[in-house]
């Protein structure tokens, strides 16, 4: 069953066509990722799924409603949270008060002085709950901006978890990791995937191709290649596109 869908979707900057009449599907409780050289149009298409950018041309369709027209915070309402290139959280408080402040988002009274105890003892609860699913135990009490690279990254991806998605779109959440903190990634990925629809972007093809159900393959704007990773493994433009030769992987 389809979770989300983009029908014909266009972005240009100018002349410049960034993304060319992709249409993309993306099926419940799988892990999707998009991949293709430097330039592809990889992030851009990333960002109008999100509601970064709204598209020149075309339409995004979540649950079977068109939310082409929605701001990034209406599709984290309806579900859809999602992490950055960038990490993008607050160094200055401590690891928990940054999960935290992202689940007490999602309640009901959000950040009311005049919750009752017993609200607050279950965002604490949940706040755990994340935090341990997320390797980050030892780390509750630093400021975010003090704790390794690695699991400043895995912070992100449990703040954005915290905001309890339906989809997750993840945006090279390797980026910039050792080969260990990569794996370590991948692992966390696949496990937190059972409950959540993944897209995510993605350049360590070893990731991609042990984490992934289905993969879509752009260049320069276009779709060029979709499938289990076996088949995009082999498919002759997909190599060409990356190295210019028969070998890829």
């Amino acid at each position: 069953m389809a979770l989300l869908e983009t029908r014909g979707i266009t972005k240009t900057f100018g002349a410049l066509r960034a993304v060319d009449d992709v249409s993309l599907t993306v099926e419940e409780g799988t892990i999707h990722s998009i991949i293709g050289p430097n330039g592809a149009g990889k992030t851009t298409l990333f960002n109008m799924l999100a509601g970064v950018y709204p598209p020149t041309a075309g339409r995004v369709v979540y649950r079977g409603n068109d939310i082409t027209s929605l701001k990034v915070y209406e599709r984290s309402r309806i579900g859809i949270g999602r992490s950055f290139q960038i990490t993008s959280i607050f160094p200055e408080l401590t690891v928990r008060e940054n999960v935290r402040l992202a689940v007490q988002s999602r309640g009901k009274k959000g950040f009311s002085m005049l919750r009752k105890a017993s609200d607050l003892e279950e965002v604490e609860v949940k706040t755990t709950k994340i935090l341990t699913e997320m390797g980050l135990e030892g780390f509750e009490s630093q400021n975010a901006g003090t704790i390794p690279y690695g699991s400043q990254r895995s912070l992100e991806v449990a703040i954005a978890v915290a905001t309890e998605p339906i989809l997750l779109l993840l945006d090279e959440p390797t980026s910039g990791m050792t080969p260990e903190d990569a794996q370590k990634m991948s692992d966390l990925i696949r496990r937190i995937s059972t409950g959540y629809t993944t897209v995510l972007i993605e350049h360590h093809m070893s990731v991609v191709m042990s984490i992934s159900d289905r993969v879509t393959v752009l260049h320069q704007g276009s779709v060029i290649a979709e499938g289990d990773p076996e088949t995009v493994q082999r498919n002759d433009d997909v190599l060409k596109a990356y190295l210019g030769e028969e070998k890829a992987w």
